[in-house]
């Protein structure tokens, strides 16, 4: 099993006048069920519908049929997770709490800048900030939805604004190739030319709080040899 049984949690659900619990993990469990795409096998701690997790006490197959019209686990394990609670401990509330904070401050990192700099706020600024500003994150909630909150409320303390920025490359023949996968992953490509000295000369479209890192790769990959410039920014 992939889920580590001491840190498992009990989802339950009252259906029916019964109550069905299964045992999972508590981060994917939650990201299931705002909707991520996450495989059962790798949120169940055991394939099993229990009457009561602490006694083991598994629900006989004619009251998983009787109230769900099936027996099979991974039907009856998602509308558990759906529609049922997911108990958790005040640690791994708070750990959870930690996560989301951090992912939130990694994507104002990355699609945000500092309007006085054109560059990046650091991760460890915005944590900070988060702080001072007394902002609540929700463990449970997606982080995308609690955005635009954490946004509000650091703006009066962090200078910010977001950007997309549009990077024209061009990188030496001997570079050319190794470079490509990472121009593709960097944004959209648009423009894209080799020209007649082997050359590769290419527009991207990208987040501009990730030129600095994405020119960084670059610059590790080819040594240098590259050229770099912005030739279009658009506040979104």
């Amino acid at each position: 099993m992939t889920v580590s049984i001491e840190k498992s949690v009990v989802a339950k659900l009252n259906y029916a006048q019964q109550k069905f619990e299964i045992l999972v993990d508590p981060n994917k469990a939650m990201d299931f069920k705002n909707g991520k795409g996450i495989p059962l096998e790798d949120i169940l701690a055991y394939p099993t519908i229990y009457k009561d997790v602490k006694t083991t006490d598994a629900v006989p197959e004619k009251d998983l049929q009787k109230a769900f019209g099936t027996t099979d686990v991974m039907k009856i394990a998602t509308r558990i997770l759906k529609e049922g609670d997911i108990q958790i401990t005040t640690e791994q509330r708070r750990e959870m709490t930690e996560q989301k904070k951090n992912q939130i401050a990694n994507l104002i990192s990355k699609r945000g800048i500092n309007p006085q700099t054109n560059t990046p706020h650091p991760e460890q600024r915005i944590l900070n900030a988060m702080q001072q500003a007394g902002v609540n994150i929700d463990p449970f909630m997606d982080v995308e939805l609690q955005l635009d909150k954490v946004v509000k409320a650091i703006k009066p303390l962090l200078p910010i604004k977001f950007q997309n920025v549009t990077v024209q490359i061009k990188v030496s023949p001997q570079f050319a190739g190794k470079v490509y996968s990472i121009i593709k992953s960097a944004g959209k490509v648009t423009n894209e030319q080799w020209l007649n000295d082997g050359s590769l000369q290419a527009n991207i479209e990208m987040l501009a709080g990730i030129m600095d890192e994405f020119t960084q790769k670059l610059a590790n990959l080819t040594h240098g040899s590259f050229e770099s410039k912005v030739i279009k920014r658009e506040d979104v």
